[in-house]
């Protein structure tokens, strides 16, 4: 009897359900609190004000995350789940019909049609809704949804990203807030770029500079704003 070799191999697609919610929690956080300090900080508030609003903007922003995640998560998951109830019944009730939809798609492949049905015999017989879930569905152990790990992921992330310009903030020398908060934010967010390529395989400063774009057209029209209502108020 002939053993086959396996070869092992790790491919970066098996984090995209974490990864995703990672990145977006952690820039979300970053962004959108240093966004928040800059545009308060802007308004000539005092240093107390500034970090009553980035710590309110931390929890607000990572509970919100949170909730997001799992409810956007988990109507995926229904999704899939109805999908696959549908797919059993059909299965209890023509299963000839199912082996031949299922060797129908790889047939589209590029299989040959005799050796498709006989595929699609072998797979069924091990377990056939897995089969018809992967090639039918596209619903994989990979891709999956999980929405508790993503609504964790995200509030995590998030609190972990709002951090830094919340400490940079309470350190701050008189008078240097703003400016700190802006600088130490943007070098967060071209490490948090590099990352999440690095993770995902992307090309390192295309993502670098498009957090980096955002961030700052965030900061600067927050900062606009607080600095336009602050000139008004006083």
């Amino acid at each position: 009897m002939t053993r086959l070799k396996i070869h092992a191999e790790r491919h970066r697609v098996s984090r995209i359900g974490w990864l995703r919610a990672a990145v977006l929690g952690a820039n979300d956080g970053l962004v959108s609190t240093a966004s928040l300090v800059a545009g308060v900080a802007a308004a000539n508030a005092d240093r107390s004000a500034v970090l009553i609003a980035g710590m309110a903007g931390l929890a607000a922003g990572a509970m919100s995350m949170a909730a997001g995640e799992y409810v956007s998560v988990s109507s995926q998951s229904d999704t899939e789940q109805a999908d696959l109830a549908r797919e059993r019944a059909e299965l209890a009730d023509d299963r000839e019909a199912e082996i031949e939809e299922l060797a129908g798609i790889y047939v589209q492949r590029g299989v040959e049609p005799q050796l498709a049905r006989k595929v699609a015999l072998q797979l069924m017989e091990t377990d056939a809704l897995s089969a018809h879930a992967r090639d039918e569905l596209g619903i994989s152990e990979v891709s999956t949804a999980r929405p508790v790990q993503a609504a964790m992921t995200s509030a995590a992330t998030f609190a972990a990203g709002a951090a830094l310009p919340l400490l940079v903030a309470g350190l701050a020398p008189e008078g240097m807030l703003l400016a700190w908060v802006v600088a130490f934010t943007l070098a967060g967010l071209a490490a948090l770029g590099l990352l999440g390529a690095k993770a995902g395989g992307a090309p390192l400063a295309r993502s670098a500079g498009r957090v980096l774009l955002w961030g700052a057209l965030a900061m600067a029209v927050t900062a606009a704003i607080g600095r336009l209502f602050g000139t008004a108020v006083a």
